[in-house]
């Protein structure tokens, strides 16, 4: 099976065919391009609203290439109270643990930061 997430590299995501320059959230097989988070390089309950009401069975978090972007304790909850597993990791890892997933057929969800 093909592959979501064709290459990443420092700033720079190829999702399907399509480059994206700037942070993306998966949901349900779609590219949200822009994403932006209130925060920063904090990842808060407002910011994933949308991979919340999808209701997947992990999200993968792309935390950027050295890894800044963090979840916030409240959204830590949030997901363990709604059976949400939560996997973040360095965004290039992270592109592999969602590409990995997604081909087994998990309902998963993800968010990548793209730069630090």
């Amino acid at each position: 099976m093909k592959s979501m997430i064709d290459d990443y590299s420092f700033g720079r995501i190829k999702v399907n065919g399509r480059i994206y320059t700037s942070d993306i959230m998966i949901i349900d097989g779609r590219v949200v391009d822009s994403w932006w988070r209130k925060a920063g390089h904090r990842v808060e309950f407002d910011d994933i609203e949308e991979i919340l009401a999808a209701r997947p069975e992990v999200l993968v978090l792309g935390q950027g290439k050295p890894g800044l972007m963090k979840v916030s304790d409240g959204l830590r909850k949030e997901l363990q109270k709604n059976k949400i597993r939560l996997i973040e990791e360095n965004t290039p890892q992270a592109v592999q643990t969602f590409n990995r997933l997604d081909a087994e057929g998990c309902r998963v969800c993800a968010g990548f930061h793209l730069t630090c």
